[in-house]
């Protein structure tokens, strides 16, 4: 499995992920997260785990199952910790307790490292013997948490042996644990990113009545409001005043999100007003790659974002992206060169870089064949391997 990167990341990184991963034959790794499906995470953790067990180790992957006030408690945490005021009710935190306890007590963890993802599994690490090294992998922006829901977390953040976030802007300075900065990585050969022939394109846009006749302009993301779906319709606004356009926007309704549904209608109700707009919510990850491939120019306009992997998704594909300087995105687009960065909510701007790229294919063609190598370069899933086989390799000493 891991040889066929050769002709992305080079032979130079397979060899290096070898022999990081000699000294690691056997080991024993378990990552928890709460969903199998919807996001970022799940996705990275689909072709992390087969990898890091092709190349020797022992990795396995477990989901903490909860109930609606588990993930009620654990969407107020999200949004707390990317600065939202906003606190968990007294039940709500009883159930986050009470189930982390007993996912802990019961669950299979008996493994040498132990990597937990965001804050719905956090505090499971206080209703188990420590043995092993655990690592609590934050994915969430945490550049200006929420002071009330930081001091109710950082008591357990502090049992964790490590902490790693996505960018150097996370980093917290009332954090002595030690920090590791590991941005998120795509998979080339997932359904998502491999290759598509564009008569294969065509016919994935067709089963979803998405015709070519204008230019596409599409966002993928979570119907989340730190996604700003309500600016997208904004921006969109702006740019059919300039030219004809078609507007995508693809977002699932994760597991663990419930306030989803509720922002997709206001989405959907915002876009009756406007012409030729496409909103889906299937789990068609074969669309998205079509999508990302046929788009003039993709969309991120995030007012909070711990990485957004669709930025790398789009770059990949060789479409140009306009997105907001939040987060780890700067780290992705690069300005004037990949795409284009704007200030959350400056709807006027993005609506003139979209413009911009609409009316120069040139533009367009330059930025993306920039984008396509920054990505290669940097955001990868061998990059991703990488980094874990040498914290865990520096944490086992």
């Amino acid at each position: 499995m891991i040889e066929r990167y050769i002709t992305h990341a080079g032979a130079e990184a397979i060899a290096e992920i070898v022999s990081l991963a000699r000294g690691l034959q056997g080991l024993r790794v378990l990552h928890v997260n709460s969903t199998y499906h919807g996001g970022g995470v799940a996705g990275m953790l689909r072709s992390l785990v087969p990898l890091m067990n092709d190349v020797g180790l022992d990795a396995d992957w477990v989901v903490l199952f909860g109930e609606p006030k588990l993930f009620a408690a654990t969407k107020k945490f999200h949004n707390a910790l990317q600065g939202e005021e906003v606190f968990p009710g007294e039940e709500e935190l009883a159930t986050y307790f009470r189930v982390n306890e007993f996912f802990a007590r019961y669950s299979p963890f008996d493994h040498d490292v132990v990597i937990i993802h965001d804050p719905q599994p956090l505090p499971a690490i206080a209703s188990r013997e420590k043995r092993e090294p655990w690592v609590w992998r934050c994915h969430i922006d945490l550049s200006a948490p929420n002071a009330r829901v930081w001091e109710l977390l950082k008591p357990y953040i502090l049992r964790y042996d490590a902490v790693v976030v996505s960018s150097e802007a996370f980093r917290k300075a009332d954090l002595p644990t030690e920090t590791f900065i590991i941005p998120p990585a795509i998979d080339p050969f997932s359904p998502i990113n491999r290759e598509l022939p564009q008569e294969e394109v065509e016919r994935k846009l067709a089963q979803y009545g998405i015709p070519l006749d204008k230019p596409l302009i599409v966002q993928v993301s979570r119907f989340d409001k730190w996604k700003d779906p309500l600016g997208v319709l904004e921006v969109y606004r702006r740019v059919r005043e300039g030219t004809e356009a078609r507007l995508v926007m693809l977002g699932n309704m994760a597991g663990d999100d419930p306030e989803g549904p509720e922002i997709f209608d206001r989405v959907r109700e915002g876009a009756a007003t406007l012409p030729d707009v496409h909103l889906i919510t299937e789990t068609d990850e074969l669309l998205v790659n079509a999508l990302q491939r046929a788009a003039a120019v993709v969309l991120q306009l995030s007012t909070r974002e711990g990485f957004g992997l669709t930025v790398s998704e789009a770059l990949w594909k060789g479409t140009p992206v306009v997105a907001t300087a939040v987060g780890g995105i700067p780290l992705q687009v690069r300005d004037g060169e990949t795409g284009f960065l704007v200030a959350p909510g400056d709807y006027d701007a993005a609506a003139e870089r979209v413009l911009s790229l609409l009316r120069d294919p040139g533009l367009r063609a330059r930025m993306g064949e920039a984008g396509r190598a920054h990505v290669r370069e940097n955001f990868l899933v061998t990059r991703l391997l990488r980094d874990w086989l040498s914290l865990i390799g520096e944490l086992l000493g």
